[in-house]
């Protein structure tokens, strides 16, 4: 009982915690928030970005659980993950220029009418956590560690909002002693994205092989 809440508890934060820690758009924008207006103000931006990604989260599921009950769609689509993330790995790794490290200056955030709402929508406009939860869910489900009862996807997304929390306060409160590591991370950006999706194409070819054979 305690397992099948604790396991997709943890899958959840440990893929949000992954997902998100890179430095992007909500993140930094959180971070620029709370040296300019202060950690109350980026938190209660953090809190509407966390509502969309609670949503995102749950249509995900809502969608792969659809995808996993069909395992002809669920082939065909691993299938096309996999040229995908294979393209994706050759594209990072061998081909992308390395991204410039912008100025330390940080740009002034023009609206303070109401953090919470541009923290909806900013995370509205980033489209990255339906496929990503997606195939966390399919993946874990597929060796059996996951499965897609009301309980076990409540869990996850409770899971998955805690550990985006996490990250966002990182970048609230410690934005400034992780700064010199958010550049190492941008620097490289290309080459951990590239080792990412090369990961994720061998664990997909392997599920595809797994099904054949």
């Amino acid at each position: 009982m305690v397992t099948a809440i604790l396991f997709p508890f943890l899958s959840g934060f440990l893929a949000s915690a992954i997902g998100i820690f890179p430095p992007g758009l909500i993140n930094m924008t959180a971070a620029k928030i709370s040296i300019q207006d202060g950690r109350n103000r980026a938190l209660i931006f953090a809190l509407g970005a966390l509502i969309i990604i609670f949503f995102q989260t749950l249509i995900a599921l809502i969608f792969a659980g659809y995808i996993n009950s069909h395992q002809e769609v669920l082939i065909l689509l691993r299938e096309i993950g996999f040229g995908v993330f294979s393209l994706l790995t050759i594209y990072f790794l061998f081909i992308a220029k390395k991204p410039a490290i912008k100025s330390k200056e940080v740009k002034k955030i023009k609206s303070k009418k109401s953090r919470f709402f541009l923290g909806m929508l900013l995370s509205a406009i980033n489209f990255f956590p339906i496929p990503y939860y997606v195939f966390v869910s399919i993946s874990l489900a597929s060796f059996d560690y996951f499965t897609f009862e009301k309980k076990s996807v409540y869990t996850f997304v409770i899971g998955v909002v805690m550990g985006s929390f996490l990250v966002f306060y990182s970048y609230i409160a410690f934005f400034k002693r992780i700064e010199s590591k958010t550049d190492f991370i941008i620097k490289n950006m290309n080459t951990i994205i590239g080792f990412i999706t090369g990961i994720v194409a061998l664990f997909t070819v392997f599920n595809i092989i797994k099904y054949y054979f």
